[in-house]
C-alpha cells in the first residue's frame, strides 16, 4: 500500500475542537486514506492515472464508506488506512456517474465510528463547516460555504446545486465536509478557481451535497447501480467560450469520434434547440432518451452550420468491473 504524503494543514487554518458542540477528533476518525490501483488498460487510466491516493468517510458501522467516485473508478486494488495506522482492503460496490459519488466495503472489521447523513439543502452560505482529510486535524479545514450553485463539468457532467468552499483543501478528493453538528453534509470532488473583483483568484473546493445520495443508496448498496435506465452518452470533452459551447476534445472510444465530430466544432444546438452553456448542452442530451438515443446537434465548422446526428451510448460499459476478492 503506497503511504501518504507527509504533509499538514497550517496551524492557523485547522479545525479547534473548542469551535465545536460535537466531538471533533473522534467524528475525524471516520475519514480514512483511499489508495487505489488501476490497470493501465483501464479507460480512465489515461486521464487519471493508474494509481490514485484520496479520501473517504465510514457511514454505516459495517464498514461501508463514501468516497468520490474516480478515485475507485475501474479499480482493481484498494487498501483503506484508518487515522491510527491500521490498513484495511476495500472493495468497490458501486460508482454513480450522475452523482460523482462511489462506495466501498472494507474487507475487515474497521472499529471506526460512521458519519451520520446531515441535510446539504439546509445548509447556507456563510455556514461554518470543517473540510476533512484522512489523519485528523492535521489533515482538516476549517472553512465556511462561500456559495450553492450549478456546477458542469467538461466530461458531461452537471450537477443543479453543488457547494462550494473556502479555504481550499489541497486535497479535496474524498474529503468530508461536516457541519455545525458533526453530520456529513458532502463530498469534495475539485479544486477551481472563481474569480472576483477583490479576489482575481479564488480557491474553493467544489463538493457533491450529500443529499443526492439518498434517494439512490439502496440501488447503489443493492444493486451496484441506480434502477433508472443510464443517461446518453457521447464521449466529448466541451468549454463554454464567449457564450458558444466549443468541442476540446473526444473520448478515444466514445460516439463523437466515431460519428466525426470534430475538435474546433462548435455545438449550435441539441434536437433544434439552441445551446450556449455546458449544463443546457447536458441537459438537451438527457432530454433526448436513454442511452442509445440518436442525438442530433446542430454544428458550426469552417463557416458552415450543418445537422450531425451521433448515437448516443452507456458510458458504464466500457469500464472495466470491480475485480472480486
Amino acid at each position: 500500500m503506497a503511504s501518504q504524503p507527509e504533509w499538514r494543514i497550517p496551524v492557523g487554518l485547522q479545525p479547534k475542537s473548542e469551535d465545536f458542540a460535537f466531538d471533533l477528533d473522534a467524528t475525524l476518525n471516520s475519514v480514512v486514506a483511499v489508495t487505489s490501483h488501476v490497470p493501465e488498460e483501464a479507460f480512465t487510466a489515461e486521464t487519471l492515472g493508474t494509481l490514485r491516493q484520496g479520501n473517504g468517510v465510514v457511514i454505516r458501522e459495517d464498514g461501508l464508506i463514501l468516497t468520490i467516485g474516480y478515485l475507485i473508478n475501474e479499480a482493481e486494488d484498494i487498501w483503506l488506512r484508518a487515522n491510527d495506522g491500521r490498513a484495511f482492503q476495500g472493495h468497490v460496490l458501486a460508482y454513480d456517474q450522475e452523482t460523482g459519488f462511489g462506495l466501498l466495503q472494507a474487507l475487515a472489521h474497521l472499529d471506526l465510528p460512521a458519519l451520520r447523513l446531515g441535510s446539504s439543502a439546509d445548509a447556507r452560505v456563510g455556514d461554518v463547516v470543517v473540510v476533512a482529510g484522512a489523519g485528523g486535524k492535521e489533515k482538516s479545514i476549517a472553512a465556511h460555504i462561500a456559495a450553492k450553485q450549478e456546477f458542469a463539468g467538461y466530461w458531461e457532467y452537471v450537477l443543479d446545486e453543488a457547494i462550494y468552499t473556502s479555504p481550499a483543501h489541497p486535497n479535496w478528493g474524498g474529503t468530508a465536509v461536516i457541519n455545525e453538528k458533526g453530520e456529513l453534509i458532502g463530498l469534495g470532488s475539485l479544486h477551481i478557481e472563481q474569480s472576483e473583483k477583490n479576489d482575481p483568484r479564488r480557491h474553493l473546493n467544489m463538493i457533491v451535497p450529500i443529499d443526492l445520495l439518498k434517494p439512490i443508496f439502496d440501488d447503489l448498496v443493492t444493486l451496484g447501480a441506480r434502477r433508472t435506465p443510464p443517461k446518453p452518452w457521447l464521449g466529448v470533452y466541451a468549454s463554454e467560450m464567449e457564450d458558444r459551447i466549443v468541442v476540446m476534445g473526444r473520448s478515444q472510444r466514445g460516439p463523437a469520434r466515431k460519428a466525426d465530430l470534430r475538435n474546433g466544432d462548435i455545438i449550435v444546438a441539441v434536437a433544434s434547440q439552441p445551446v450556449s452553456t455546458l449544463a443546457g448542452l447536458y441537459r438537451r442530451i438527457k432530454e433526448q432518451g436513454e442511452a442509445g438515443v440518436q442525438i442530433p446537434l446542430t454544428i458550426y465548422r469552417d463557416g458552415k452550420t450543418f445537422e450531425l446526428l451521433v448515437p448516443s451510448s452507456d458510458r458504464s460499459r466500457i469500464f472495466k468491473a470491480p475485480r472480486l476478492h
